[in-house]
């Protein structure tokens, strides 16, 4: 509940800042993709506390902003920002529930029951600053105030931020080490098209990542530094620790986002949803399909059957964006004019049935010659067309 709240004040807290002249990611969504639907795994990552509340609501426009996560049960928590303030409640009726209001005097958050430590917010002349600490760690959110900028920490000491570290097997232009071959789950995502048929068989893992990543509104993004250059400030606004295993997770990603593009391709690393959604619709146009693979239930590594209902999306050009190692969402996202897009039907051994989105590359000429995809497959750059799965994480945009 502390995260969840900590990110939807900072986000109603600068909205108030900026007299709420801004489109929520969810309303710039509507405006710019007015006919196209939603993949479960953008409204997840927009609301990552909220995936098992599925009546998740959030609105913001003149009238002011409302929140409800409530399931439809009176208990539920609600958000209200209009001409009088913002009060927030998720009391249950009970009076150690959290309170919110906002006032000429700035934001004050309770939530209550006795105990030091709990969330904080404060809305003055110094800024905007969110504290949802525990002891031993939590989240704080700063925007503005004396330093300027905006601050974030999402750590707990127990529980760190990183995945994993490493170089992402979906960017084409780096060698494959020896224990991204034999330690990588998605290397098992990766196969030749000539085997994308009804009644054939893989060994898969769709792995789902358990660090919940949080797609940051743009005006907030655009106010964090990204880039190499502005390491050292980006950690200490993270609270992560210089040469730390998160440390080494976000310089790598920064590093991938900057590094060269392959012939044939265009680049982006988007920080916000709106940024991915203005790079993709502008590549490709604004009648376009976003597309992410979806499994019933995660399961381990196991075999996975084809099953009839192959789909070829059309055209063969897309922009697709693979979700990166970051505090907060970060897709890399590339547009290519040499590919082939399709959903694909899977049924694992054990009964799980999944909708996967796959994508093949038709020319892989310009590849790395040591890319896991070529070791893996046991082919050579720009001989057969090599496919992969996305993970769940991951999106293909497409032409309608």
């Amino acid at each position: 509940m502390e995260f969840r709240l900590s990110w939807v004040l900072a986000f109603l807290a600068l909205a108030v800042v900026a007299s709420q002249a801004a489109l929520s990611p969810e309303q710039y969504w509507k405006y710019a993709l007015p006919n196209t639907p939603m993949p479960k795994v953008v409204k997840d990552m927009l609301h990552p506390d909220m995936v098992e509340e599925k009546s998740t609501s959030v609105n913001v426009g003149g009238g002011g902003v409302n929140v409800n996560t409530g399931k439809g049960k009176p208990s539920g928590t609600s958000v209200n920002v209009g001409k009088g303030g913002v009060n927030v409640n998720t009391g249950k009726g009970k009076p150690s529930g959290t309170s919110v209001n906002v006032g000429k005097g700035g934001v004050n958050v309770n939530t209550g029951k006795g105990k030091p430590g709990g969330t904080s917010v404060n809305v003055g002349k110094g800024g905007v600053g969110v504290n949802t600490r525990k002891p031993g760690g939590g989240t704080s959110v700063n925007v503005g105030g004396k330093g300027g900028g905006v601050s974030v920490n999402t750590g707990h000491k127990k529980k760190p931020i990183v995945v994993n570290v490493g170089k992402s097997p979906f960017i084409y232009n780096y060698a494959a080490t020896e224990t991204q071959i034999h330690d990588d789950p998605n290397v098992a995502l990766f196969f030749l098209e000539k085997d994308l048929h009804p009644r054939a068989t893989m060994t898969l893992h769709f792995t789902e990542n358990k660090e919940a990543a949080t797609f940051l509104p743009r005006q907030i993004a655009q106010r964090i530094p990204f880039s190499s250059n502005k390491l050292p400030e980006i950690l200490n606004k993270f609270s992560v620790t210089p040469g730390s295993a998160e440390a080494e997770m976000m310089k790598n990603t920064i590093e991938e986002c900057e590094g060269p593009q392959i012939k044939g391709e265009e680049k982006y690393c988007a920080t916000s949803l709106e940024s991915m959604i203005d790079f993709s619709t502008s590549k490709i146009g604004k009648n376009v399909q976003a597309i992410s693979t979806e499994v019933e239930k995660q399961t381990p590594l196991q075999k996975y059957t084809i099953a009839d209902g192959v789909q070829k999306m059309s055209g063969d050009k897309s922009v697709v964006c693979h979700k990166q190692n970051y505090p907060y969402a970060i897709f890399y996202c590339h547009k290519s004019e040499t590919t082939r897009a399709y959903t694909v039907p899977l049924e694992g051994a054990d009964g799980t049935k999944a909708k996967a989105a796959a994508i093949c590359h038709t020319d892989t000429s310009a590849w790395n010659p040591k890319h896991v995809a070529f070791q893996v497959l046991k082919v050579e750059p720009g001989t057969v067309p090599i496919c992969h799965f996305l993970p769940q994480d991951h999106i293909v945009w497409v032409p309608k």
